[in-house]
This record gives structure tokens, sequence and C-alpha cells, in this order.
């Protein structure tokens, strides 16, 4: 054995800096790094058993074990895989493949370079170093005769390596840990950082406290292995019970056979699954274990809604499971968590490279060998190769929706209103996935019945024979006229929608006696959803049902007429409130329980909603043109009379609470309207019982 000593082959002393600065975020990750590399080493010796290179011992299980030490302050990462001699020590370790600082930082921070060196045993045990002052390595390689190394580093350029005692093939890594680092002696905090990112590595990591008392556990007789140590051996007598026979005489009954138990030392459990769900074939998954994965991993216990099982090996290798969780209100949060795996290595939650960003509402898992990561497997590189990935996920999650809307509709109209949320993000962020999916957009019409959006286009077929079509805006000459030379704007096919069953159920009613039907569109996101239907398909428009009154509600009057009472009761009201500007209507209506209602057009509404998000609203609304429209009915009789006794002391009063209970049916009152109308209600009342 040649004993050595001497300097790390770099030429710069700042490359430690750089590697705590720069390569790692989180100083955690030394534990990722070196238990990773512990099961590089492993499955490379699998590889050379399977070869015929190196016979594995029969009784050989692989393993990584942890053991913290909060009394020394140290913590040690043992791998029982292929080692090294002493010349790959000197390689992996003592020659870091970097002629210094500056040319680390030029190679490998350009994230279009494709020079991959994960799985370098020497980069990722440097990552030691964020935590530790003083580092020990003691390995034995599986080459025959190879004698055992020992080498320490203390953080700086000098190291030293000479024979060691290691008797096993592997190796031992010891972290005398630094005064800021001392909370990763503590077992727990180990077990915090092993469960973020280990939970599915592919080889057993076991963990324990150095010193620890034995912990112990009774067993069956039929669950005792050759493993396990036996410390006691205990009888147990078997159990009778006193029965009453059919003749009314008693006799004692075994209830329980005699039998024996075993106290044994206490089995040690790995930390980790190494045969993951999303590594096996969909066909071998059955629905308890997605839900039981679910839970485990994500900590939810509302059972999620569906699944997608991700199983691609061409052109890349991609596996994974996305869940659609519950979403119980509008108020529950929605952000959701896709973790992100390299090889079964956690890399990342909610990588926005390879996640598009519409995804980022699910829960998941990814696991992509093939991921171009840089040095620190921390971010990505080769930025198109990311984004075919990202494009096959959004393929697979819409071809997966849209085949549930052919096949499972019944399933599909279940999970639909959880859903639809994210299906509308989806559509807003990404046209590709807008482009598969907008056909299978459902839209829920008043009778709680859902079409998909071919369909919602032929609900109000009726009523368009009937001119039930909107045009957006007509060109007007200055006189007032229009150029009969001038194409218009072409028709469009209204569709109806709304917004709050409660607060516009006065207008629904309407609606549905005269055979109309609507679509509720109560989530946030819908009012730029829609407004993204309607600019990629011009021959539709949305149109909220208290925009206006078509004709449907209307009976057919006498212009002359209604131009007579309009001016009538517009100066009656405008008075009695005390607003100039006030917008009347007068409609004979064929509900004749409706006395007044407010209208409110649909480019003025979505104006002042646009207004509202981005806090505007103490602007003047006028600007962006008139306000709401008061639509009285002139076949109410209160109506009737207000016009017949303009002069009464009791039409103002009436005017202001015809305008209030007109405004409560579109829209919630201010707190001093509201109390205005609670008071006036009560004075009329108090009228009616003199």
């Amino acid at each position: 054995m040649v004993q050595r000593s001497g300097n790390l082959s770099i030429n710069s002393e700042n490359i430690f800096p750089i590697i705590k600065k720069w390569m790692y975020s989180d100083h955690d990750i030394f534990v990722r790094e070196l238990i990773s590399n512990g099961c590089d080493a492993i499955t490379k010796l699998k590889k050379l058993d399977m070869m015929g290179e190196y016979r594995v011992p029969e009784d050989m299980k692989f393993k990584i074990q942890v053991i913290a030490d909060p009394e020394k302050k140290t913590l040690k990462f043992i791998d029982n895989g292929l080692g090294m001699d002493a010349d790959e020590v000197e390689e992996y370790i003592n020659q870091i493949a970097f002629s210094g600082a500056t040319d680390f930082l030029a190679k490998y921070k350009d994230k279009t370079n494709e020079d991959q060196i994960i799985g370098h045993f020497g980069l990722g045990f440097y990552s030691a170093f964020m935590v530790a002052e003083e580092v020990h390595i003691d390995t034995l390689s599986y080459k025959q005769d190879a004698q055992p190394v020992h080498w320490e580093c203390d953080g700086g350029t000098e190291f030293s390596m000479k024979e060691g005692n290691r008797t096993e093939v592997g190796t031992e890594i010891t972290l005398f840990l630094n005064e800021d680092c001392y909370e990763f002696s503590n077992e727990y905090r180990v077990r915090e950082i092993i469960e973020k990112y280990c939970s599915f590595m592919p080889i057993e990591i076991f963990l324990s406290k150095e010193g620890a008392e034995q912990e112990y556990e009774t067993i069956e007789e039929n669950e005792l292995l050759d493993t396990d140590t036996v410390t006691e051996t205990i009888q147990v007598e078997a159990k009778t019970e006193e029965k009453e026979k059919e003749d009314g005489t008693k006799e004692v009954v075994e209830v329980s056979p005699a039998k024996k138990q075993y106290k044994i030392h206490k089995r040690p459990r790995p930390l980790n699954d190494i045969h993951p769900l999303w590594a096996k074939h969909p066909n071998e998954c059955k629905e308890e274990e997605y839900k039981e994965f679910y839970r485990n991993v994500f900590r939810d216990y509302k059972e999620p809604l569906f699944w997608i099982h991700l199983n691609m090996d061409y052109p890349f290798n991609l596996k994974g499971i996305l869940y659609f969780p519950k979403i119980n209100t509008k108020y529950d949060s929605i952000e959701g968590m896709i973790k992100l795996y390299n090889n079964q290595v956690f890399i990342a939650d909610n990588i926005k490279e390879v996640i598009p960003e519409f995804l980022m509402l699910l829960k998941g898992v990814i696991d992509c060998p093939d991921l171009p990561l840089n040095v620190s497997r921390s971010a990505l590189q080769n930025d198109g190769f990311v984004k075919k990935i990202a494009d096959y996920i959004t393929k697979k999650v819409a071809d997966k929706l849209s085949g549930m809307c052919k096949t499972e509709r019944e399933n599909y109209e279940k999970y639909w209103d959880d859903i639809s949320p994210f299906i509308k993000f989806g559509c807003l962020k990404d046209d590709k996935f807008c482009e598969k999916i907008t056909d299978y957009i459902l839209f829920k019409n008043l009778d709680g019945k859902y079409f998909a959006l071919p369909d919602a286009l032929k609900v109000n077929d009726e009523v368009e024979e009937k001119e039930e079509t909107v045009v957006e805006s007509e060109v007007v000459n200055p006189d007032g006229s229009t150029p009969e030379e001038e194409e218009k704007e072409p028709e469009k096919r209204v569709i109806f929608y709304v917004t709050d069953e409660v607060q516009q159920g006065q207008y629904i009613q309407m609606f549905k006696e005269q055979g109309l039907d609507a679509f509720i569109m109560n989530h946030d996101i819908d009012t730029p959803f829609i407004q993204q239907l309607e600019s990629k398909n011009e021959k539709i428009k949305f149109q909220r049902i208290d925009a206006d009154l078509t004709e449907e509600f209307k009976e057919e009057t006498n212009e002359e007429e209604m131009k007579t009472l309009a001016d009538s009761l517009t100066e009656t009201f405008r008075k009695a409130l005390n607003n100039e500007k006030l917008d009347v209507k007068v409609e004979k209506l064929k509900n004749l329980d409706v006395s007044s209602m407010v209208t409110l057009s649909e480019e003025n509404r979505r104006m002042q909603d646009m207004m509202k998000m981005y806090n505007m609203y103490g602007m003047d609304q006028s600007m962006f043109g008139g306000s709401e429209t008061l639509v009285l009915n002139a076949n109410h009789t209160l109506v009737k009379y207000i016009l017949e006794n303009r002069e009464s002391e009791y039409v103002p009063m009436m005017c202001e609470q015809l305008y209030d209970l007109a405004m409560i049916s579109h829209k919630p009152l201010q707190p001093e309207a509201m109390n205005k109308f609670i008071k006036r209600s009560n004075e009329i009342m108090l009228l009616l019982a003199k």
C-alpha cells in the first residue's frame, strides 16, 4: 500500500466556496448527493455481477446506512457498493476535474453545455464540505486483492491518504460537522431530509443513531426470520371461555390456542420505497394503490378525483402519475405540487421548464432519467429537449381529458365542477392544449345538465331563429345615419350565462318562463375564459342574462306611446332619486310580477370587473360608457300608479323603493343604500298598517 499526501489537483483555493455558494442553493442537499453516490456504487456493482465480472455473495443485502452521532457531531454514510482502490481515490477525489475556479464556472454554468458528469463520484462527494469541517473516507474496492484506503481532508486543498482497515467491500464517509451545521447530527433532522430527497431511491436506506438503546418488538412464531435476533421466547397460554350449551349446561371452550411469541431486536426498516408506483406498468396498479400513494406523498386525505399514469420509453424515458385533486370550494387553495425525479432521485418541486404552468394546479410525480441536469442536479440544460418533455406531458393530459369525455361522460360530468378551473386556466395559458380540449369543455345549464361547446351553441337555436342575435358595433355617421354601403359586422350567436344563481334569480325565472336557457359560469376564471372563447370564435358572444332584455320578454308596443311613457317616468324617477344622469327604459313586459329591473351592458360590466381587478374602482366609470339602466314595466300596477299620480306625496318613496328592488336583483346594495332600503320598507309597512 502506497501512503500518499499532497495537494488536490486544482489551481485555485476558491473551489470550496464555489461549491458552497454556487453549486448548491440548499445545504441539506449534501444528504441527497452522498446517498446518490452510494446508490450509484451499488448499482454499478450489480451490473458487474450481471456481466460476470464480480460475484455478489448470496447473503448480501444491498443497502445504504446513515448513522447520526449527536455526541460527536458526526454523520456517516455507508454503502456496500463497488468501493475504490487507491488509484480510483486519486482519480475521483484528489484530481477534481477542473483546471480552476474560472474554468469551472465557464464550463458548467452555461445551460446549453451537454457535458454531463452526474454520477461521477467526486463532484457529489464534495457537497459534504458545505457542512463539514473535515471529511474521512474509508473504502475497499471489489477488485481482487484490493487494499482498503483511508482518506482525510479538512476542507482545504491538502489531503492525506493511507492504508485503511475496512474489511467489507464498499465505502464509508464520515462528516465531522462544522459548528453552524450541528443540526445535521440529529437523527430526526436527517430523517426529514432523507424523506424529502430520497423517498424513492432504488436502494434501501436505513437511518440510526449512534449509541441508541436497543429497541425491541414482539412477533408471532410464523413471522420469525433467520436474521432476527431473539432475546426472549414468550409462551402465550390458550384462552378459554365458558359457554352455555343448548341443554342449559355450561362448558369451557378454547377460544384461542396456546402459542409462542418472540421478543426480537426491532427490525430496521428502510425510509424509502425502492419500487415507487410510477415505475410500475399502469396495468399492474390497483385503484387503492394510487390513492394510498397520493395520501402518503402529498399528505392529502381528500381522495383525488382521478389520475393519469405517464409511461413512455421513446423518444425519451419518462414515467409519472398526475393527480387531479378535489377542490371543495372556490376559496380552497388550488396550488398543486409536481415533484420531479431523475432516476428516482428527487430534484425539485414544480420546475416550470418541465411542468407547464397550468399543470402546476395538479399534484403528482414525474421521473425522467433523460433530464439534462446541470452539474449540481438542481437546474436544467438543453431547453429544446426539455420543451419536448413539457409538450408530451401536455398532450397526455389533453388526451386523458378528451378520452374521458368521450368514453366516460358520466364521470367526466361528475368531476367537471372541480376540474373546470384547471382546464380553463390551461386554455388561457397554452394554445396547443386549448386546441385539443376546446370541444370537450362543458357548460352546465340552469337545470344542471352539461353540454360540450358544440352542443352549447345549439341550446338557443330557437331564439336565434327569432332574431336573437347581436351586432357588436355599428358604423354611424356624424348625423346619426348608417351608411348602406358600409358592411356591418357579422351577426353573432348569443350564449347567455349566469354568475350568481341567487342574485340573478329574477332573471333566471323570466328566462325559464320564456323557454330560454343559460349556463352557470360562477368561477373567477370564467371572465377571462369567455373573452378568450370569443376571440377564437368570431361567431359567438357571451352575454350575462341581466345585460339586456330580448324581445322574448316584451309585448309588442306602439313606439310613440312608449316614448311618451319613458319621458314622463324618466323625469319622475330622476327627480325622486336626485340623479339627472339616471338611464330609464320603459317596456311592457310579459311577466306582470316584475315591476322594475336593472340591466348593464355586457361591455360595461366587463369593464367594471376589470377596473375592480386592477383597483381602479375609484375612477369615474362614465369615462367607459354608461352604467346601469333602470327598466320599468309599464304593465305593472305600481308603475301605472306612479304614472297616474305623479304629484302624490308617496311617489318619491315608491320610486326609491322600485329602484332599490331592481338593484337588489342585480347586485348587492352598498351598506348605506341597504340601511335606507330597510328603513323605507318599514315606513311603507307602517302606512299599510294605518
